[in-house]
């Protein structure tokens, strides 16, 4: 009974690990470049923060700026949804410095939405390391209008979400894992 009981507060504590800080980028501006090689966007405007570090929503004409290089293209197309490698560089900077630097850690998705109204976005998705954020998410919305991305386009806007896993959260899962870990050793030993 008692294993009962402790399993079954284990599994009730197990889901808690997947709750974490989301942090809010919108960025205006910039151009999203793109080829076999992987995409770019360089010169795009960071116009508002939601979440870092606790606050509350910040905006302003030019808070800083946003970057990323993704690896190769492996599979699909530019125009139609596509799968990048791991690395190459994810750069959110402000007016203070480096808010967050680091890469890609497993390959990136790269979306077509066609929308109700016959435009076309794009959304990249996928997790990112560095500067303390291991484990982080990042997904980026990128508006293109009618056409589709045939390999540059001047971003309109796009909007950044950063899923970053607390260290608590993390504790939790970690000591839940061996937890378990030892219930199971103990009943393979009997």
């Amino acid at each position: 009974m008692k294993r009962f009981v402790l399993l079954a507060f284990l599994a009730s504590v197990l889901p808690m690990a997947a709750w974490a800080n989301e942090i809010d980028f919108a960025n205006s501006g910039g151009t999203l470049s793109g080829s076999n090689s992987g995409l770019s966007l360089t010169d795009s405007t960071l116009i508002a923060i939601k979440g870092l570090n606790g606050s509350g929503l910040i905006t302003g004409s030019n808070l800083g700026g946003v970057y990323f290089t993704t690896g190769a293209l492996t599979s699909g197309s530019l125009a139609s949804g596509a799968t990048f490698a791991a690395g190459g560089s994810f750069k959110i900077s402000g007016t203070n410095g480096v808010i967050f630097n680091g890469s890609f850690s497993s390959p990136v998705t790269w979306t077509l939405i066609t929308l109700a109204n016959g435009m076309h976005a794009y959304t990249l998705h996928g997790a990112i390391s560095g500067g303390g954020m291991n484990g982080a998410t990042i997904q980026l919305t990128v508006n293109t209008g009618k056409g589709f991305f045939n390999g540059s386009a001047v971003i309109a806007s796009g909007n950044s979400n950063v899923v970053v896993p607390e260290p608590g959260t993390l504790g939790l899962l970690g000591s839940g894992l061996v937890s378990i870990a030892g219930l199971v050793r103990r009943r393979m030993r009997t």
